[in-house]
């Protein structure tokens, strides 16, 4: 009655560590795809090799995200959190199939060793999860994949660890302590050696960085551009953004997080999409975008506070501005005030958004957003998401302590 008991942790363990090692695989495979700076689609599907779906997005945030990767300083992209978690399952499958395959012969100090380093990966999505759920506001599939697999594993050394209990009759060996040790050696093997080819296959971007032109125009008293300025400003910075453009919330966020915004002094100017005040549109990508920007601009030295709350609460403002601008007007009457209402709607802000609509055109802007300016030098767009660490660390290292 034995053997055929002892075999089913391991097996449960198996077969979580195979479903992990798929997340895992497709997700560093995602990862990878992108070390060209380019735009490709993303898996995020709780079926290996799916077909991209619209859930994607939030796959795309958290690849984005600054806890996505490590050494993202030294390596553009960083090396991706998955590919040691895909070492890590490749170990736990390899553990368990010895263990399924031993049985009761297997050392009890191996399954106790299994047992212990088997909660690991539970304990990373538990972290990992919290992170999902208050930082990022949304869980990427693959990801949760990756946590469901961990608490199957979790459950499959937890009943091999409670089998232990039952061998009082001493039918199973205690084993040596060098099998537990060659596992772990194993284990940092599988974890380390990918990372470290990982690492020397990465292409070098750093001659691409400075390859996307500067600012011709330096920003002057006379073009009116709305200030944020940080906590502890150490360098100068022109932005040109579209507070109703998701790309510029993803961006804002990225930079917000990484700590970046509070060491930058920057020129805001403010580029709508959107056709009801900006001319280089035929029709509105972003209807109402042009009434949101004259609220920023109102907001005056609470510029930054005005823009955040802005793309904090985009897609409400993205659904107000689609039904008309009367109803846009009363949701920033609601948070902002009547007086603020009121300066959007004055003749005398209409013109402060024409100037930051011309300074872009003296700077021959692209009509798209965001455009990022450190100094002088612009920022090319494929360095804003991924690379967007070592971008600054080679931009602008004071940025980036």
């Amino acid at each position: 009655m034995f053997e055929p008991k002892s075999r089913i942790p391991p097996a449960i363990s198996l077969v979580a560590s195979a479903l992990g090692l798929s997340f895992a695989t497709s997700s560093t495979l995602d990862y990878a795809a992108h070390l060209d700076r380019g735009l490709h689609d993303l898996h995020c599907s709780f079926v290996p090799g799916a077909a991209p779906t619209e859930a994607a997005e939030a796959c795309r945030t958290a690849m984005y995200s600054p806890y996505a990767a490590f050494f993202r300083d030294k390596y553009w992209g960083g090396i991706p959190i998955s590919l040691f978690a895909l070492g890590a399952f490749t170990f736990f499958a390899g553990f368990a199939l010895y263990l399924l395959i031993a049985g009761a012969r297997a050392p009890r100090r191996a399954v106790g060793f299994f047992a212990a380093v088997g909660m690991t990966p539970l304990v990373a999505s538990a972290v990992m999860g919290t992170i999902s759920a208050v930082e990022l506001g949304s869980f990427c599939k693959t990801c949760v994949g990756i946590y469901i697999a961990s608490f199957l594993l979790a459950l499959g050394v937890l009943l091999g660890a409670l089998g232990l209990r039952g061998d009082d009759g001493g039918e199973r060996p205690r084993g040596s302590w060098l099998v537990p040790a060659a596992f772990l050696l194993a284990l940092g093997a599988v974890s380390l050696v990918p990372a470290a080819v990982y690492a020397s296959s990465m292409p070098d971007h750093r001659p691409y960085l400075d390859q996307c032109g500067t600012l011709k125009k330096d920003p002057e008293a006379g073009d009116a551009l709305s200030k944020m300025t940080g906590k502890r400003p150490v360098k100068t910075a022109t932005f040109f953004e579209d507070p109703l453009c998701p790309t510029c919330r993803a961006f804002h966020q990225r930079l917000r997080a990484e700590g970046v915004l509070d060491r930058l002094d920057v020129q805001l100017a403010l580029f709508p999409l959107d056709s009801e005040c900006n001319w280089m549109l035929s029709s509105a990508m972003h209807p109402g975008a042009c009434t949101v920007s004259k609220a920023v601009i109102c907001g005056k030295d609470r510029a930054q506070q005005v823009l955040e709350w802005a793309y904090d609460e985009q897609d409400a403002l993205s659904r107000a501005g689609k039904v008309g601008t009367p109803t846009l007007r009363a949701v920033i009457e609601k948070r902002w005030g009547a007086a603020l209402l009121s300066c959007v709607d004055s003749n005398e802000t209409k013109q402060v958004l024409n100037k930051h609509l011309h300074f872009a055109t003296e700077n021959g802007i692209a009509v798209s957003t965001p455009q990022v300016f450190l100094g002088k030098q612009r920022v090319c767009d494929e360095d804003t998401d991924m690379g967007l660490r070592f971008t600054l660390r080679h931009l602008a290292p004071e940025l980036v302590p």
